[in-house]
């Protein structure tokens, strides 16, 4: 697009020699498009026709105020802004080139009018032009003005000069690259811990320059999963972590924080979306592995379930994003006793002792799930303690150790043999007190039939076979 000013005629890229000038006035790439005004051009362009307007005590005309409007309609620049931008530049120009040392420039923003105002003090012998008036003068501004007032003295414009103006213009480059900064700041903002999707640009060392919606981004060294290379043109979904307050990119973005794969979550389960599902904790070895605990309170939906998908749909379209890494769903509870043994799946836990006051767990797995709770590189252990928040200490059960729980298991599994019955009625004896043929015998029908699980005529077969 090119956009037409009168007597500039239409104007859609800048030419040769205003580039040469400006060679060092940085551009983001995604300005440089057919059509579109890169700033440091629009800056140039404002600022020549201050030069030729200001000093010959006339409004600016139709150019400037296209400009104007052209900043405000595309740039997304409030005209009162930009008019305190200009008037700002004028006056610390002044100050430096014509000596006022207190003068207020006012820009009317609908006309193009300039005013300005400087205060001087009322002397009999002026040595400082840029601070004092001769008695004389002053009274031909204000009858009763006396020595030793402060007065003010309206300045025509063509008194603040040309030198004034072209002063101002590298101040009106600083002062409207930083308004758009702000705005811009102010914008992005509130979508800190939302996803973007964002284009590659080039790289700056081992940082990955991106754009979105025409501003850049980086994507440092430390956000990176480092199992991922990029390429100029590549389009990526992040996260957005922060606003940079200084220079540089202006938002930074990562694709290892534990919040992308939340993001990814909220997206694609509408469950979590509508608040039935929580997301109660994230840990991620970025490239690697992550574990993420969710929880309901509806009765009717399995949490896990809901995550994972039919078929896997769901969990599978997250995989994909992040290029392989696996995700691991478990439920989330408040007493930590049983999140933690979600916490370590797939491994099985023999015991657990908790630590409140150290709010460290020990854990007890036979050999034979050792490096299963610890995982490749102590992965599944890292994770586990990032995903509660407590320090896990992982023991193998020594040779001869029997648990609690494993007397009982061995208990059932022998008066399984012992009466003929299923391991699980066996259990169900175990748990009720029943721990041997004796006590079964010292047991009547009613006694077993009280069992939840146990009918008449299973309690009398189980009596006869005690007997």
């Amino acid at each position: 697009m090119a956009c037409h000013f009168p007597q500039l005629g239409y104007i859609s890229r800048p030419r040769n020699k205003v580039k040469q000038k400006f060679k060092g006035v940085h551009t983001p790439p995604s300005l440089q498009k057919v059509g579109f005004y890169p700033l440091f051009f629009v800056l140039f362009l404002v600022a020549n026709l201050l030069e030729k307007y200001v000093g010959k005590d006339q409004k600016m005309n139709n150019e400037m105020l296209a400009l104007l409007d052209y900043l405000e309609r595309d740039r997304k620049l409030e005209r009162s802004v930009l008019a305190g931008v200009i008037e700002e530049a004028i006056e610390v120009a002044s100050r430096k080139s014509d000596g006022y040392s207190d003068i207020k420039v006012t820009l009317n923003p609908k006309t193009g009018d300039i005013s300005a105002l400087a205060k001087l003090t009322v002397v009999d012998d002026v040595i400082d032009r840029g601070h004092e008036i001769s008695i004389k003068s002053a009274q031909e501004h204000q009858e009763n003005a006396a020595v030793g007032d402060v007065i003010e003295l309206q300045v025509p414009t063509n008194e603040l000069g040309r030198i004034a103006a072209q002063n101002a213009r590298q101040g009106i480059f600083q002062r409207l690259k930083r308004v758009e900064k702000d705005q811009l700041r102010e914008k992005f903002r509130d979508r800190v811990g939302e996803l973007m999707h964002g284009e590659v640009l080039s790289f700056e060392r081992s940082d990955v320059i991106m754009t979105f919606e025409g501003v850049e981004g980086v994507l440092r060294r430390n956000d990176r999963i480092k199992s991922e290379e990029y390429q100029v043109g590549d389009h990526l979904t992040v996260v957005l972590t922060g606003i940079n307050e200084d220079r540089g990119p202006l938002l930074r973005v990562s694709r290892s924080h534990p919040k992308l794969v939340q993001c990814f979550f909220e997206r694609e389960v509408s469950e979590i979306a509508d608040g039935i599902v929580q997301i109660k904790a994230v840990a991620r070895e970025a490239g690697f592995r992550s574990k993420i605990a969710v929880y309901s309170d509806a009765a009717n939906i399995d949490p896990v379930g809901a995550c994972v998908g039919v078929h896997g749909s769901r969990i599978k379209s997250i995989v994909r994003e992040l290029n392989g890494e696996k995700i691991d769903v478990v439920h989330w509870n408040d007493d930590i006793n049983i999140f933690i043994r979600e916490a370590l799946k797939p491994a099985e836990l023999d015991q657990v002792d908790v630590d409140y006051d150290k709010k460290q767990l020990t854990v007890t797995v036979r050999q034979d799930q050792l490096s299963q709770a610890i995982g490749r590189s102590g992965q599944n252990a890292k994770l586990a303690g990032k995903l509660t928040g407590w320090r896990i200490e992982i023991n193998k059960k020594e040779d001869g150790e029997v648990t609690f729980e494993e007397k009982m298991r061995q208990v059932a599994s022998e008066l399984a043999d012992a009466l003929q019955i299923s391991e699980a009625t066996a259990k169900l004896l175990v748990d009720n007190g029943y721990l041997s043929i004796d006590g079964i015998k010292a047991a009547d029908d009613a006694d077993l039939e009280s069992i939840e699980g146990i009918d008449p005529a299973l309690a009398r077969a189980i009596i006869q076979a005690a007997e």
